[in-house]
């Protein structure tokens, strides 16, 4: 299934627009969440990203 719906990063307006926002000229993006799969190979990396994210710093100290 092909998602169609953009939402812009920047002004937070939606559009079938795949390049650029029609309003701002802004970044678009899906604005629909990763399929669900019990055997995520990536979980780690997106949970480091959302800590990063939500804390506002880099865990330099973390290892692999």
């Amino acid at each position: 299934m092909v998602w169609l719906l953009r939402k812009c990063d920047k002004c937070r307006k939606y559009t079938l627009k795949k390049n650029e926002c029609p309003y701002c000229s802004g970044k678009v993006r899906a604005p629909h969440p990763p399929k669900f799969s019990p055997d995520d190979k990536y979980i780690k990396y997106r949970m480091a990203l959302k800590r990063e994210v939500s804390t506002g710093e880099r865990d330099v100290h973390k290892g692999t």
